[in-house]
């Protein structure tokens, strides 16, 4: 498919449980039809960062070292996902585990040292190991 960007949001609305854009320079339906289905990607670097020091964007999360509470090394964010609640990918030994991204499970999150901190209950990271 030909590049249809860069586009500028005019603006947006929710209808019937669809989310409704309107372009600049997209003014006619026929126009507007022939972007249906077109993905629609923003450069991370022109998110500005959230006032709420407990609210994060998903590509700040995906990367980051994940820690144990006596700080040992257990894995990376691989992907964040949304399904009612926000749940972290964390790929640990070549598996993934899913940690719901709560305060009470991740307590710490410090983007400027690259690292945040699961304290689960156990087996929450291994859970072969559970007991």
């Amino acid at each position: 498919p030909a590049a249809a960007g860069p586009l500028v949001v005019r603006s947006s609305r929710s209808h019937a449980g669809v989310l409704l854009v309107r372009f600049e320079g997209v003014d006619d339906r026929d126009r507007a039809e022939a972007l249906r289905g077109t993905m629609l990607v923003i450069d991370s670097a022109d998110i500005p960062p959230s006032d709420d020091p407990d609210e994060f964007h998903d590509h700040q999360l995906i990367g980051l070292t994940v820690l144990t509470p006596d700080g040992e090394r257990a894995g990376e964010v691989a992907d964040v996902l949304h399904h009612g609640q926000d749940l972290l990918v964390v790929r640990r030994q070549g598996r993934e585990v899913y940690v719901p991204f709560v305060k009470a499970l991740v307590p710490v999150v410090d983007l400027e040292k690259g690292h945040l901190v699961v304290d689960g209950p156990a087996g929450l990271l291994d859970p072969d190991e559970a007991v």
